[in-house]
C-alpha cells in the first residue's frame, strides 16, 4: 500500500511538472517573439480575421447582459469591438497571457476612450471573481491551454449561471492547408522546424470535434453546439512576405537564423503561396469551429 501511494505521488508530480512546463513555454512564446511578431502585425491579422471578429460581435447583445469576457484577447480587437457595439451599457474585459500583446490594447484603448479594461494573466488559474460575467467569447484564444479542462471550469465558475460561451477555434491542419504551406515549402531548408503534435496546445489542437465537446462538458458547460464554418479570408499581396516571414513557427525560426537561410526560405516559401494569390489579394478559406454553451443553473 506504502509502495503504491509513492508511486502515485511521483506519477502526480510528474504531471504537475508537465503541466508546469508546458505553462512556462506558453509564457515564454507568448511573452518572447511570437508575441512582439503579433503586436508588429496587429493591422495586417485585424483585417484577416475581421469576419470572427464580426460574429462574435453579433453574438453579444446588452439584453444578455454586459459583461464580456474575452478570452485570449491579445492585442484587444474584439474586445474593443464588443466594447464599442455595448457602449456605457456594458462592462468588457480582455485576458491574455502576452505582455506585449496586453500593452498594446490598453493603449488602443486609451487612444480610442473605449472603456474596456485588460488583464495580463493565464485565463487558466486566474482568480476571477466568481458568476461575474455574462458572455465569455474567443477569437482563436483558447487553443493554447495546457489543462483545457481544468482553463474551462476555470472560466465555468466566472459565468453566471445561464451565460454565453461563444468561441472560435481552428479545425485541423488538413482542412486548412493555407495554414501549414509555409512549413510545408520550408521544411527541407529548416531541418530545426518542430513537428506540429496533435492535441498539444498551439493552433490546431481543437481539430477534434469530439474532444471540444469532451473537454466542455466535463468542465460542467451545458447545451454544447459545435458548427463548422468555412469562411473566406484576404489579406494584401503586398504583406504575404511579411505575414510568411514573421508569424507561425517559420516565421518564428526565421527571426533566428542567419540572412542567407532567410532569404533561400522566404523565396522558397513565397512561391508556395502562389495559388492562394490573385492580383493584389491573397484569398484562403479558414476551417473553423464555431462553438456555442452554456452555463447551467446550480440547481439544474
Amino acid at each position: 500500500m506504502v509502495q503504491l501511494l509513492l508511486l502515485e505521488g511521483k506519477e502526480k508530480e510528474r504531471t504537475m511538472d508537465a503541466t508546469r512546463h508546458a505553462d512556462n513555454e506558453q509564457a515564454k512564446l507568448w511573452n518572447g517573439l511570437a508575441g512582439r511578431a503579433w503586436v508588429d502585425a496587429q493591422a495586417l491579422l485585424d483585417q484577416m480575421f475581421e469576419p470572427f471578429e464580426d460574429l462574435l460581435v453579433e453574438a453579444v447583445s446588452a439584453e444578455s447582459g454586459g459583461r464580456v469576457l474575452d478570452v485570449g484577447c491579445g492585442t484587444g480587437t474584439t474586445t474593443l469591438a464588443v466594447a464599442r457595439k455595448l457602449g456605457a451599457k456594458g462592462r468588457c474585459v480582455g485576458i491574455d497571457i502576452s505582455e506585449p500583446m496586453i500593452a498594446a490594447a490598453r493603449t488602443r484603448a486609451e487612444r480610442e476612450h473605449t472603456p474596456p479594461s485588460f488583464v495580463r494573466a493565464d485565463a487558466q488559474s486566474h482568480a476571477f471573481e466568481p458568476a461575474s460575467y455574462d458572455n465569455i467569447i474567443s477569437r482563436f484564444g483558447v487553443m493554447f491551454f495546457d489543462d483545457p479542462v481544468r482553463a474551462f471550469a476555470n472560466l465555468r465558475r466566472a459565468a453566471r449561471d445561464g451565460a454565453e460561451l461563444r468561441f472560435i477555434a481552428w479545425r485541423s491542419a488538413t482542412e486548412n492547408p493555407f495554414m501549414t504551406t509555409a512549413e510545408r515549402a520550408a521544411a527541407p531548408l529548416l531541418p530545426n522546424l518542430p513537428a506540429r503534435r496533435p492535441d498539444a496546445p498551439g493552433q490546431f489542437a481543437f481539430a477534434d470535434q469530439r474532444r471540444v465537446h469532451t473537454i466542455l462538458e466535463e468542465s460542467g458547460w451545458a447545451e454544447i453546439e459545435i458548427r463548422p464554418i468555412d469562411v473566406e479570408c484576404i489579406l494584401p499581396e503586398k504583406e504575404l512576405v511579411r505575414y510568411l516571414s514573421r508569424l507561425g513557427p517559420v516565421g518564428l525560426l526565421l527571426q533566428q537564423s542567419d540572412e542567407r537561410t532567410r532569404t533561400q526560405v522566404i523565396e522558397t516559401v513565397r512561391a508556395a503561396f502562389d495559388p492562394y494569390v490573385h492580383g493584389a489579394e491573397v484569398r484562403f478559406t479558414a476551417a473553423c469551429w464555431n462553438v456555442g454553451a452554456r452555463a447551467p443553473s446550480a440547481s439544474a
